[in-house]
């Protein structure tokens, strides 16, 4: 499709941000928003979607998501049959949105969770009272889902609210584009490149 039918797109597209940049923009979002919506696919090609808060990134340039869960849930299962999944994030207060696409990994990675393990996390899970579930950091059910990006494209404002309501009321009265923040892009290239520079 022609970018001239989408203009707003078109003129909101940022290509002058370096990948720092737009990683510190990412996870100033991701900070902000604190729960993203992990979508995967069943058997049956139906999408679902359930709220997961990531863990804190360990480093500037980290673009891999960590969640911990319980796998006895079913999105172990949809993972296991199609490991494509999508994680969005939206901040209510600012409007900013960020979009991962890529593939899951799940792992008991004994290391991962207990760098990633609070006492928080235990309330999810419960003690069963069986000497083996017991919501503790060794527990059996509690594993690692990495959502490691392909592709992240987010929306960063850079208005304020009456700055936007603004400048929408002015585009509306004279037929130009508003376009109050910026779509950032960190492609499948860039994601390499950091995650090379980070596994050195």
């Amino acid at each position: 499709m022609s970018s001239d039918l989408d203009p707003y797109t078109t003129k909101a597209e940022s290509n002058d941000t370096t990948p720092q940049e737009k990683i510190n923009g990412l996870q100033e979002i991701i900070k902000g928003a604190k729960v993203g919506m992990l979508t995967t696919r069943s058997t049956d090609g139906s999408f679902h979607s359930r709220a997961m808060t990531p863990a804190s990134p360990y480093s500037n340039t980290q673009l891999t998501l960590v969640f911990l869960a319980n796998n006895a849930s079913h999105k172990f299962e949809e993972i296991e049959h199609d490991t494509n999944v999508n994680v969005s994030f939206f901040n209510g207060n600012t409007t900013a949105w960020a979009s991962f696409s890529g593939n899951a990994k799940i792992t008991q990675d004994k290391q991962i969770i207990k760098k990633h393990w609070s006492s928080y996390i235990s309330a999810y899970f419960g003690d069963l009272k069986d000497g083996t579930h017991k919501g503790d950091v060794n527990d059996p059910r509690i594993s690692v889902i990495e959502v490691i990006p392909e592709e992240i494209r987010y929306w960063m404002p850079t208005k304020g609210p009456a700055g936007t309501a603004i400048d929408a009321g002015i585009g509306a009265m004279t037929g130009r584009i508003s376009v109050p923040g910026e779509l950032r892009t960190i492609s499948k290239e860039e994601i390499q490149l950091t995650q090379g520079l980070h596994s050195k």
